[in-house]
């Protein structure tokens, strides 16, 4: 009886398990992207953004107050403070003010300061300086403390990115520039395939199974092995350092997925409209504008979808191709990049560039889901 049609088969629930993982494979890096954009360094590198609603312990490097703002008690030189802001609740249980002693004293113990003076930190974080001389220097003491934090949130990553004039600045100029390379690089390909998908569909001439091999075939070259090739051509005829040899690669790379999508799909489309349009009259430019194209839109945003991600996210091809001293055309996967530094390490800049960047994607890919399952699934049944 399981084997009857508009039966339910068994091994539902094995579908809706193995659809829950992929959805939930696909969405903790997202989560984990957008719940680290909001953490601190400090709170990035010391646990993972699962962590982030509940306290952790830290070790951090804070200073005290700069000795100007020191005040004198009868014989002794004092500056105290609190290291941590106001209304945080902290639990300090070591400190030290060397990094190669940070967990020398335990908090509210006495310490020793390097120019003879004494220190002490309390669990809260409150701490007090006592010297016979005064204090000197610009800065205040650096003081080193293990202490356990409540969950902390802030929007300074996203000041920093999108309103510091260090950072802001590059970053709306990459993302204007990623809007260049990724618009053009989406619709060309799009058109072109439009036109040799109908051709491949509907119209006969000598050549076409082959030519539908080789496109088959094309679509597991490697895009590695193509762009050095691609690169010294683009050079030769003095298109290999700008936007324009950015699209045509893009345009190169994506036209063998474009033309099998939207031939599987134009394949599929009744004979019987075809056939009464060119019965009528209808010349095959005709027919593909004002036929073909209509019903195949779901096909179009489908290929749409896939192009603008792919495009909009790469960094290989802007390396090879966008080469430019002057960060003209900068796009935002390059832009992340250097603003992580020579060194590396800026996470939470790193997580907040991101997420931004993928913000467009996301905003496409969820306004055109519903026509993505219909595209990818063209020609699969009559």
């Amino acid at each position: 009886m399981d084997n009857i049609a508009g039966t339910k088969s068994s091994l539902t629930w094995a579908v809706h398990i193995s659809v829950t993982l992929l959805v939930l494979l696909w969405l903790f890096p997202t989560v984990g992207l957008l719940v680290s954009s909001f953490r601190t360094s400090d709170q990035i590198a010391t646990s993972g953004w699962w962590k982030a609603m509940f306290p952790s312990e830290q070790n951090l490097t804070l200073r005290a107050d700069a000795p100007e703002m020191q005040v004198q008690e009868g014989d002794l030189y004092v500056i105290e403070g609190d290291l941590f802001e106001e209304g945080i609740e902290v639990s300090v249980s070591v400190y030290g003010v060397s990094s190669n002693a940070f967990d020398a004293f335990t908090a509210g113990e006495v310490g020793e300061l390097r120019n003879g003076g004494e220190i002490t930190v309390s669990a809260g974080g409150r701490y007090r300086m006592t010297s016979p001389e005064p204090f000197t220097g610009s800065r205040g003491q650096r003081i080193f403390v293990t202490a356990t934090t409540p969950p902390e949130f802030t929007l300074r990553n996203y000041q920093n990115v999108l309103f510091d004039p260090a950072n802001s600045e590059g970053m709306t100029k990459a993302f204007f520039n990623t809007l260049t390379v990724t618009i053009p690089a989406t619709i060309i390909p799009i058109v072109i395939a439009a036109f040799a998908a109908y051709a491949l569909a509907w119209m006969e001439f000598p050549g076409r199974a082959l030519l539908i091999a080789a496109i088959v075939g094309l679509l597991v070259v490697p895009l590695q092995l193509a762009l050095i090739p691609l690169l010294k051509f683009h050079n030769e005829i003095g298109i290999g350092k700008g936007y324009l040899g950015a699209w045509m690669a893009h345009t190169g790379f994506g036209l063998p997925l474009a033309i099998y999508l939207l031939r599987n799909y134009m394949v599929g489309l009744p004979r019987d409209i075809i056939e009464n349009a060119r019965v009528d009259g209808a010349s095959d430019f005709q027919i593909f504008v004002k036929i073909i194209l209509p019903l195949s839109f779901p096909a179009l945003a489908s290929f749409a979808i896939f192009q603008f991600l792919w495009t909009w996210n790469d960094l290989l091809v802007a390396l090879v191709f966008l080469i430019d001293s002057s960060g003209d055309t900068t796009v935002m996967t390059k832009q992340i990049v250097e603003l992580l530094g020579t060194r590396g390490g800026n996470w939470e800049i790193l997580a907040t560039s991101a997420f931004v960047s993928i913000a467009v994607p996301l905003l496409v890919f969820f306004a055109m889901q519903k026509y993505l399952v219909r595209g990818l699934l063209a020609g699969s049944v009559k």
